[in-house]
């Protein structure tokens, strides 16, 4: 059925395969990811941010729980350069400068490899770090779904006292920077 959708619709063709996975997931019990702090499901509102650690595009450790305490958005999505991801990812590039005014740290995760991603990052001239998390582990710590071994799209705002403000599990790709953006200004 999708292959008789014309490549002119790209990202319909994208929002349909997300919602008949997404849908078909949650049908056969595979939609809540079993987190290695012995709960499942998503992470909330008021939990303490995981300290884990990813892989930049150079290869280098990346802690998503800022040492620093500066409040942090790390946003999950299922993979680099489809039309949702790049629009999503692109709307952080355009806020990025507000987001460095507001003391904001922004972290992309996926489970592309650091190579995908250092291609993904220099064709759209991202500025801020993707993590490579090819083995789920960050995926598993915020217990963030998947779909075929790529993460759902969501995104979860750490405050400075690295708890989490706020949680996104429905992202749309090309206003949620800005939704990001007001609920990180509001942080006290």
């Amino acid at each position: 059925m999708l292959q008789s959708i014309p490549n002119t619709l790209p990202a319909m063709k994208e929002i349909l395969l997300m919602s008949f996975l997404g849908a078909a997931l949650n049908v056969i019990g595979c939609g809540a990811a079993q987190r290695p702090d012995g709960g499942s499901g998503m992470l909330q509102a008021g939990a303490h941010a995981p300290d884990v650690q990813g892989r930049d595009v150079t290869g280098q450790s990346v802690r998503l729980e800022e040492p620093s305490r500066k409040p942090a958005i790390v946003y999950f999505y299922p993979k680099d350069d489809t039309p949702g991801c790049t629009k999503e990812a692109c709307a952080f590039r355009d806020a990025f400068d507000q987001f460095k005014q507001a003391g904001v740290t922004v972290f992309g995760v996926s489970r592309d490899t650091a190579s995908s991603h250092e291609a993904f990052r220099k064709k759209h001239s991202l500025p801020f770090v993707l993590v490579s998390d090819e083995s789920g582990d960050v995926q598993k710590a915020y217990g963030v779904s998947s779909f075929f071994s790529m993460p759902s799209r969501v995104s979860f705002l750490v405050g400075r006292d690295g708890k989490i403000a706020k949680v996104w599990p429905k992202v749309d790709p090309v206003m949620h920077a800005s939704e990001v953006l007001a609920e990180a200004k509001a942080l006290p």
